[in-house]
């Protein structure tokens, strides 16, 4: 146990998403310690067992049971991090909320200065990587290609190399709330609900220990969410196309007409005829799959499906929390 006066609601609420992190969870749990003790604030720590299949909701409760200002809340199965933030906002009672991994690349550190920012009027303050320590090249550089070619597909002002690690007052998270749709892309909410935001910046650590789940095929797939959800360019960008695509072929098939009357015989070009209708059908699946991408995500909405169920919560005094949202 520790010793800050215990306070309702508490002034800071944390909350880490966790899926396979067995392993960084007792190192994690003592660094905020270290963090948070000298801050004297009053504080909450809402893990969000994302459905693992390791044993770490049991090291969870092993640091619920040295610590009565854990709270763990075990997910019926997998539902992905994104819902998980979410639920730790839905759940988190304190007067401002900070989403962090449990995989250490986000320094508990930098919480006394988020606090700072929070405390000089800012209800948004998130925590901007100058650099990203132990990613491949690759990475790095399609992270950056997305931030950029989604800044300039959106109306919104997402700001590159932010991640999830962020404070939240009270205002914002209460906004947050209000959005329920199911396909989340939390980066972009964070900013589309506005607020007085800053950044604050740090220098992006390794994963301590443990296997990233994002791989490139799940990161391309998040990227489409991104664009998908704040951004109807790719359905306009198509019919611009299925525009070009017609003007030509108009214009080439009146060159049909003007070379056969003039010269009587028809145009050869077996081969530019098969390349022609091949170039049209791909762009025809290619506008049917960006339709897909977004009835899809409709047919998603009007389920009207919960985003998460909580199997089992423990540390929370207050019984609706057991039900499914």
């Amino acid at each position: 146990m520790n010793g800050i006066q215990s306070e309702f609601p508490p002034q800071l609420s944390l909350i880490v998403p966790v899926y396979n992190e067995s392993s960084n969870l007792d190192l994690f749990y003592e660094r905020v310690l270290k963090v948070l003790k000298p801050l004297n604030v009053s504080y909450e720590i809402l893990f969000i067992d994302d459905g693992s299949k390791d044993d770490s909701l049991e090291k969870l409760l092993e640091i619920r049971g040295r610590d009565s200002k854990v709270k763990v809340v075990q997910f019926s199965r997998n539902f992905g991090k994104e819902i998980a933030v979410s639920a730790g906002l839905d759940l988190a009672e304190g007067k401002a909320a900070i989403p962090i991994d449990a995989d250490l690349q986000d320094p508990p550190e930098l919480i006394p200065s988020l606090i700072e920012k929070w405390k000089a009027g800012y209800d948004v303050v998130y925590a901007k990587r100058t650099k990203r320590m132990g990613e491949s090249w690759l990475k790095r550089w399609t992270a950056s290609l997305f931030y950029r070619l989604i800044a300039k597909m959106t109306n919104i002002d997402i700001p590159e190399d932010a991640g999830d690690y962020r404070l939240l007052s009270r205002a914002a998270v209460e906004q947050l709330k209000r959005l329920r749709e199911r396909h989340r892309f939390m980066k972009g909410l964070f900013t589309w609900v506005g607020f007085k935001q800053t950044a604050v910046f740090f220098e992006r650590d390794p994963r301590y220990s443990g296997k990233t789940k994002w791989n490139y095929w799940k990161l391309w797939n998040f990227a489409i969410e991104g664009i998908t959800s704040f951004s109807y360019i790719p359905l306009q960008a198509a019919s611009y196309l299925g525009l070009l695509v017609s003007v030509f072929a108009f214009f080439y098939g009146v060159f049909i007409i003007v070379f056969k009357l003039l010269h009587g015989i028809a145009v050869p070009g077996y081969a530019s005829l098969m390349a022609a209708v091949l170039f049209l059908g791909g762009i025809q699946l290619l506008t049917l799959g960006i339709l897909g991408e977004y009835i899809g995500r409709i047919y998603d909405e009007v389920k009207q499906r919960p985003l998460y169920v909580i199997h089992k919560t423990y540390g929370f005094d207050n019984p609706e929390v057991q039900v499914e949202k």
